[in-house]
């Protein structure tokens, strides 16, 4: 997810330009605590998140017809869009994954891509062209038929930046298709690496080889629409008419709910067992878990400080993705990194030991226990768990070690009398949520091994203005994968040159390795290179990793089961209610 501004403010994921990567997260603005994913995001993300995929809702297995009539609601913050066109938090992508069946799904429990709406797909052996085969027989909620054709019209309707007054903020998630920067730039209409071979054959060039393409399959951006998405937008906008197992109750009553109800012909899968799915938007997350306590609300964001007494009151999950009875707090882990970066033009920041003391200094345990209340967890790693190629502290130097930090000044940097320094640094952030508190004590760290250090607070538009001029030293950001790799973080944060690269980072063996990666087609090999790349940028510390997002999520008594992937954007049609 080209995040919102609310999205991205949630993490301080920065998303500066429509041409990389984005996050998925919750929209509240700047509050690190209860990401629900965006990613970046996949993303990101603004609030986190950048979504993918759903385990349940494409396999073929038996179901109610279309619900008993139950209903379930579930707290989301109002989201920027619901239309694939612009869905970008994971609020808008949660309820658009209910409404659209994008190619793939991907399976955290396999950790496998699977077939959604396609039913197959083949790659030819320079990874640069993909074959899907469209399952038949599935048509959208306005009884159009799905075929090859409706996902060529989504890529396209996407990419166009005539489609509506504004330019998709999400687009960038097709930029490796052939013919995407001249669709852009406005010198074409239609993507030339998109065909139809028939009607039930879809074709997708890239102009470069990425064997890894098919979890990009997996985000709802890259979803079908039928012929009536191109006639009113606006309309569309409002009340989207998809191929997935609900379908729209009605319009979004924009700041207030969005109903959904089981689409009686679905075919594509299991088939809802929860007749109806209310979105209850609130205005943030304190608001939502009092609509809960009260009895309003089914599935919650917890606020950090209440976490605890959640967990005890109603239990944890099991699994941590999965609400069940007495089960019904989730803390599963997700991928999205809360990290410092640092601007390598700086003349401070030049000295890799400066950076790797830097790091080492700082006591990410006691943040994650004292400021985020244990609801988060330290960072050994850019990369985040539950993602493909994920190493648990494969950064050498993401620790808390303050004696090798001490070390590594001394060589070049005496402390002087008082313990201080020739080093001073700046610490800049946006003012929202809870990352003042966490910025103090990394400020208080970094004094301890004897580096000056002040702080440099401004309203969030005036920090994305920074962050992107490079008029900062160490800023604060966060990243929720768009889809579960590794190589979304190396490619995005740390390839030389792309938008989302804050700190100018470049290094060639890295970006070779990167390249080499995305054109192997073995999964172990391609995941080797990766990690490979990974320990070079993690020795090389452009930017440093404090702590990983965790769900801080609750269900209801009602509930007898609720999957929710990852990234929070699984389909809901397998849920069920007691009784």
């Amino acid at each position: 997810m080209r995040a919102s501004f609310l999205m991205r403010a949630l993490l301080g994921i920065h998303r500066p330009k429509p041409a990389t990567a984005t996050l998925k997260g919750d929209p509240m603005n700047g509050n690190p605590q209860t990401p629900s994913l965006t990613r970046k995001a996949f993303l990101g993300s603004s609030a986190l998140a950048a979504g993918v995929l759903a385990l349940s809702g494409c396999k073929k297995s038996g179901g109610a017809a279309s619900g008993d009539g139950t209903s379930i609601s579930y707290f989301i913050t109002n989201p920027p869009s619901i239309d694939p066109y612009n869905a970008q938090d994971v609020a808008g992508c949660l309820v658009a994954r209910q409404l659209f069946d994008p190619l793939c799904t991907y399976n955290f429990k396999t950790s496998e891509v699977e077939p959604c709406a396609a039913e197959s797909w083949t790659v030819n052996d320079e990874g640069t062209v993909f074959t899907f085969t469209i399952r038949q027989g599935n048509t959208f909620h306005n009884g159009e038929t799905v075929d090859a054709a409706a996902f060529q019209r989504g890529w396209n309707r996407l990419c166009n930046p005539t489609t509506t007054e504004s330019p998709s903020v999400v687009s960038y998630y097709l930029k490796l298709v052939k013919g995407y920067d001249e669709v852009v730039n406005g010198q074409a209409q239609e993507l030339s690496g998109v065909s139809c071979p028939d009607e039930y054959t879809f074709q997708v060039e890239l102009s470069q080889p990425f064997f890894d393409f098919p979890m990009i399959c997996t985000i709802v951006p890259t979803a079908p629409v039928p012929k009536v998405a191109l006639d009113d937008f606006q309309s569309y906008f409002k009340a989207p008419i998809g191929n997935g197992a609900y379908e729209m109750d009605g319009q979004w009553v924009d700041g207030q709910y969005i109903k959904l109800k089981a689409y009686p012909d679905y075919k594509n899968g299991e088939k809802p067992k929860i007749g109806n799915l209310n979105f209850n938007i609130q205005k943030d997350v304190e608001t939502g878990y009092k609509e809960f306590l009260a009895g309003n609300i089914d599935i919650c964001d917890i606020p950090t400080p209440q976490v605890k007494d959640a967990q005890a009151e109603y239990g944890v999950s099991e699994d941590g993705y999965t609400i069940t009875p007495d089960h019904q707090c989730l803390d599963g882990e997700q991928p999205s990194t809360y990290y410092l970066v640092l601007n390598l033009d700086d003349p401070v920041l030049q000295d890799a030991d400066v950076r790797r003391a830097i790091s080492m200094a700082i006591d990410r345990q006691s943040i994650c226990d004292t400021v985020l209340q244990g609801t988060r967890t330290p960072a050994g790693n850019l990369c985040a768990p539950t993602c493909l190629g994920y190493e648990e502290n494969q950064w050498a130097y993401s620790k808390y070690d303050k004696d090798a930090a001490v070390a590594l000044l001394d060589k070049n940097h005496p402390a002087d009398a008082n313990g201080m320094r020739d080093i001073s640094v700046t610490l800049s952030y946006n003012v929202d949520g809870s990352h003042k508190e966490i910025m103090e004590t990394v400020q208080a760290n970094l004094q301890a091994v004897g580096i000056n250090v002040t702080q440099n607070t401004v309203e969030w538009a005036a920090y994305l203005s920074m962050l992107d001029s490079g008029d900062y030293q160490i800023g604060r950001q966060g990243w929720v994968a768009e889809y579960p790799s590794i190589d979304n973080f190396l490619y995005s944060l740390c390839y030389t040159g792309n938008a989302d690269n804050l700190s100018g980072y470049s290094n060639e063996q890295v970006d070779s390795l990167i390249v080499q990666a995305r054109g192997t087609q073995d999964e172990n090999e391609r995941l080797s290179l990766l990690e490979q790349a990974n320990t070079l940028v993690g020795n090389d510390v452009p930017m440093i990793p404090l702590f990983f997002y965790k769900f801080a999520k609750v269900g209801s008594s009602r509930i007898k089961q609720a999957y929710l992937s990852p990234i929070e954007q699984s389909s809901a049609a397998s849920w069920e209610l007691e009784g």
